[in-house]
């Protein structure tokens, strides 16, 4: 079981990641009713502590030859490939709309 929870530790990071950006995209379209450049540094800070979130992971979790042991850093890179790729639109591209 604790290494399922190693499994899925890319994939809920991404998800928290994901949650909290297109939250605050949200807050600022709901609040201002468009991005400006305080919004846009926000969103792009979050992303990037998003990001930054799974260095951590990568130095906790051992690398090992075996296979079966080392899917947990691959949903490690899984997770920080799908945050890079589906939150750049919505912090360097959006707007309200």
């Amino acid at each position: 079981m604790r290494w399922l929870g190693a499994v899925l530790i890319g994939p809920s990071l991404w998800f928290a990641v994901f949650l909290g950006v297109y939250g605050l995209h949200g807050l600022i379209c709901g609040q201002w009713g468009a991005v400006d450049a305080g919004g846009r540094a926000a969103l792009i800070a979050a992303w990037g502590l998003g990001i930054a979130a799974f260095l951590p992971c990568m130095r906790v979790l051992p690398v090992t030859e075996t296979r079966g042991i080392d899917l947990p850093r691959a949903g490690l890179w899984i997770g920080l490939g799908a945050t890079v790729f589906t939150l750049f639109p919505v912090t360097i591209t959006s707007s309200c709309g």
